[in-house]
């Protein structure tokens, strides 16, 4: 892997193989001090009254002992039907070097969803600071807690993160395709890259279009693992490494964060290992078109029209719609082989964000089953989806006068929804596709999800994944 990518699938997770002199971290409910009677000295508790502390979900209170040492910790946690499983991560950002273990009993779902939140409370982004990582408090794992599970999630979601935080300087297209081979490589899978001019001869036009402009060659990331009698299960990332808007070209405040523009890529990445770990028993296939919008003498114009691997004819009305381009060649390849389930992740819209905010990817499927089922696992989770209809009726804003179709709806209304019509006209053989519109950025911070990159919707999936193949 390029070192210029900085992103590892290899992760030490902040875990004490021993519970000596472990520091007892206590559990308890908003206005539930009073359950500790008899389980903490009763100074603890006084000392709890005496500075107010409630119990208040992720609130945390460190306890000295009687000789000033760490004595114990009292941590609020929310009702069971509304815990974050990344609430434990407020604990091992802000506790000071120590090993801990959690003395409330725990089921094993809980248990589990107490080590991941601890794990990715540890997650930061320092490649371009100078500071020395402090030591990292330990937890006891808890008994019944799924490691393997914590870990290669874990692993998935820091992996999904660096690649998304990355500025554009360091991750290009290149070093995309060298990330995807890290995982490949770590998983014994197959790579194949398509690159520059040859993507015109392999039949791939909307990609060399969007990203021709650039000095950095355009070029389609194609993983694939797994036997070749299993379901097969296909995953397309947008890989738009940085987004200039071409020549509809974005304002400053637009253009800052259009680092993450290939963060539909990170997504099938981090789920691609995630799959792979675990070794479900799919043939999976990875398809990434990676690329830099750019602006220079060649780049693409509105008006153009491009011809797509599908045969349709685009006609471009925006070249700052570019996501939809690349997304569709390479959507239309894995049509070809009418995967079981096809699904693409895309920073697609700010439509979607306009109205689901940053935290809910906007799903779009035609399949009511899928879309139910993704719901549920999502809610299950605590990693929600929400749908938006592929409303018919819009399909016609998508019109041109010269062309088959235009890249962007007419008037500028229900921008989302008629990106995910736009892609389905693209898909017209697999029995089951589902496009999501993530933001893959925390704009806020919270336990565990620091401000700045951040994946949506790729736990739910691996559960539906698991569930639907290996029940």
């Amino acid at each position: 892997m390029s070192e210029n990518t900085n992103a590892t699938l290899a992760l030490a997770l902040p875990l004490s193989e021993s519970r000596e002199s472990a520091v007892p971290i206590h559990c308890v409910t908003r206005g539930g001090l009073g359950l500790l009677e008899g389980k903490v000295p009763a100074a603890a508790l006084r000392f709890a009254a005496a500075v107010g502390f409630e119990g208040r979900p992720g609130a945390h209170l460190v306890v000295p002992g009687a000789e000033g040492e760490l004595g114990l910790v009292i941590f609020g946690i929310g009702p069971a039907t509304e815990q974050d499983p990344y609430s434990f991560g407020a604990l091992s950002a802000a506790l000071p070097a120590a090993t801990y273990e959690i003395a409330t009993p725990l089921g094993p779902a809980e248990a589990t969803a107490a080590v991941f939140g601890w794990v990715m409370g540890r997650y930061a982004f320092r490649r371009y600071r100078d500071e020395t990582e402090k030591p990292a408090p330990l937890l006891f794992p808890p008994e019944g807690a799924d490691l393997d599970t914590v870990r290669r999630t874990a692993e998935a979601l820091f992996f999904v993160r660096d690649l998304v935080n990355t500025p554009a300087s360091d991750l290009g297209p290149e070093e995309l395709a060298d990330a995807a081979l890290r995982v490949a490589t770590v998983h014994d899978a197959r790579v194949n890259v398509i690159v520059g001019d040859d993507l015109l001869e392999a039949g791939y036009p909307m990609i060399h279009a969007v990203g021709r402009a650039s000095n950095r060659a355009p070029r389609l990331i194609d993983l694939t693992w797994g036997e070749a009698g299993l379901p097969r299960v296909t995953l397309v990332g947008k890989g738009v490494c940085f987004d200039t808007g071409g020549l509809n070209i974005k304002t400053g405040n637009y253009m800052t964060l259009m680092k993450k523009d290939m963060g539909g890529a990170a997504h099938v990445l981090g789920l691609a290992h995630m799959i792979m770990d675990a070794e479900l028993p799919v043939r999976l296939r990875v398809l990434i078109p990676a690329v830099e919008n750019s602006v220079s003498g060649n780049a693409m114009r509105p008006g153009d029209v491009l011809t797509s691997r599908k045969g349709l004819t685009v006609e471009i009305g925006d070249t700052d719609a570019e996501g939809r381009l690349v997304l569709a060649d390479a959507l239309a390849e894995a049509d070809e082989e009418k995967p079981d389930l096809l699904v693409d992740f895309a920073t697609l819209t700010g439509a979607a964000r306009v109205a689901l905010g940053p935290d809910l990817p906007a799903l779009m499927t035609p399949d009511d089953e899928f879309a139910i089922a993704f719901a549920d696992h999502g809610f299950e989770q605590r990693d929600p989806v929400w749908r938006l209809p592929l409303w018919g009726p819009y399909d016609k804003w998508l019109d041109s006068r010269v062309a088959d179709l235009s890249n962007v709806g007419e008037g500028g209304m229900a921008g989302a929804i008629t990106a995910g019509l736009f892609l389905q006209r693209f898909v017209t053989e697999s029995p089951c596709w589902a496009h999501l519109d993530v933001y893959a950025w925390a704009t806020k911070p919270a336990p565990g999800r620091p401000v700045g990159a951040e994946a949506y919707g790729i736990r739910a999936l691996f559960a539906l994944i698991s569930e639907r193949f290996a029940p």
